[in-house]
């Protein structure tokens, strides 16, 4: 059985995170015995996506979701950048704008949703709703705890719109994120990205998991899957999310359109006009 569908959430299984090793590789052993499969995986996934935006049919969502240090980032500059700026985008979630503030909590995630053609990245996604919100006390739990449901009826209308939704859980340990921070504090060049609120939200680390483990529970389903990804060692990150990716557009057997004009007659006129 591929170690993929051992990160695949199934519909309906109940998920608890500590049944699943942040460390794990799958069996392979560094950075150096995945690097062609990866150089691979990034080559497909260009040529990949290149069909999907000319064929015009299909759409890609792909949602990020990590605590702090998880290696959205990463995966953005090391795997997904490998497809073509034209037919992609990221689409970072943030604290709310006033604007947004003022909407229902899923109205950013869909205006920023993918058109035929395209890829989008959420970095952060609209499950924000569910987590930060449900671990800081932003909203009733009157109000978070329906939200699930919200979730997966939006996603279910995406997917009705020929939208395909892949969604990554980017697992790593306590003790790996504590390593990462000190990595920021000793790097200069990263420096920019630690906050005050770093280690204060660790204080909230089993709460975060709690959330995560309701979130993915209850809305993985078989259209909208979750894909739990052992991080800690962001090679393998890397490689496993671009395997799913690339065998999910796969499946979709897509097709260059046929040309719209007579190729015939305009390789004999370029022809003629090579000879003039």
């Amino acid at each position: 059985m591929s170690y993929l569908k051992k990160l695949k959430v199934e519909p309906e299984s109940k998920v608890k995170l500590r049944d699943f090793d942040p460390s794990f590789t799958g069996g392979h052993k560094s950075p150096r015995s995945v690097a062609d499969e990866v150089e691979h995986y990034q080559n497909k996934l260009r040529e990949l996506q290149d069909q999907l935006y000319a064929e015009h049919r299909h759409s890609l969502l792909i949602c990020l979701q990590a605590v702090d240090t998880g290696g959205k980032d990463g995966v953005i500059n090391h795997v997904l950048g490998a497809m073509n700026p034209q037919g992609c985008r990221v689409a970072p979630f943030k604290q709310p704008s006033a604007e947004e503030a003022a909407h229902d909590f899923l109205w950013r995630a869909h205006k920023a949703a993918p058109a035929c053609g395209e890829v989008v990245i959420f970095n952060r996604s609209h499950y924000e709703d569910v987590l930060v919100v449900r671990v800081h006390n932003l909203v009733p739990k009157d109000v978070w705890s329906r939200r699930y449901d919200q979730i997966n009826s939006f996603e279910k209308e995406l997917v009705a719109h020929q939208t395909h939704i892949l969604k990554f859980f980017l697992h790593i340990s306590k003790e790996e994120q504590l390593k990462r921070f000190k990595e920021r504090l000793d790097d200069p060049t990263k420096h920019w990205k630690i906050s005050e609120a770093d280690y204060k939200e660790r204080a909230f680390w089993k709460d975060y998991i709690a959330a995560y483990e309701e979130a993915l529970s209850r809305c993985s389903t078989s259209q909208s899957p979750w894909f739990i990804i052992p991080s800690n060692h962001k090679w393998f990150r890397n490689l496993a999310i671009a395997r799913i990716v690339v065998e999910h557009l796969e499946s979709l057997r897509m097709k260059y359109p046929k040309p719209t004009v007579n190729i015939g007659r305009i390789r004999r006129e370029y022809h003629a006009a090579e000879r003039s």
